[in-house]
């Protein structure tokens, strides 16, 4: 099973509600996101279903690599999951997808939860910048990292 971690895109420091939930994504997050969207369907790895905060950002986040993978044209592409909303049990979530066998989902959420996502299911160390992908892969014998794709190079750092 293929399980895609994704901090949000680059958002604006303030909204105009004053709500941190509703802070947007910034017109060069919106960039970066199609961008790491595109790499990821160029390398063969879009995700099939995506679940999301529900936070404005990352909500927007969601919807562009819906749009870019060609997921947004069908029902269900992406869902919102409260369990990823800062401080939510994303890690449960994690169990039960993976638990569940469901294939290239990807996870879209905020820091500091996805980096303690990340290491609790591969004890390795990862910093979610906005817009960074982590790959992962979860079979008989546990999680590990298959990649990680930087947001800003959009550079592969592949797993050995």
């Amino acid at each position: 099973m293929k399980l895609y971690v994704m901090r949000h895109g680059p958002a604006e420091d303030y909204s105009a509600s004053g709500r941190d939930a509703d802070r947007a994504l910034t017109s060069s997050g919106r960039d970066r996101v199609r961008d790491v969207a595109q790499a990821l369907l160029d390398a063969d790895e879009a995700p099939n279903v995506i679940l999301t905060s529900p936070l404005v950002r990352a909500r927007q986040t969601a919807e562009i690599v819906a749009a870019v993978t060609d997921l947004g044209a069908r029902a269900g592409a992406v869902e919102i999951a409260e369990e990823i909303a800062p401080g939510g049990d994303i890690a449960g979530l994690a169990r039960r997808l993976v638990g569940a066998h469901r294939k290239r989902a990807m996870l879209v959420g905020h820091e500091p939860d996805l980096s303690a996502l990340v290491h609790a299911l591969t004890s390795r160390r990862v910093e979610m910048l906005k817009a960074l992908v982590v790959g992962l892969s979860a079979d008989d014998d546990g999680v590990r990292v298959r990649f990680v794709l930087d947001p800003k190079s959009l550079t592969w750092e592949r797993a050995q």
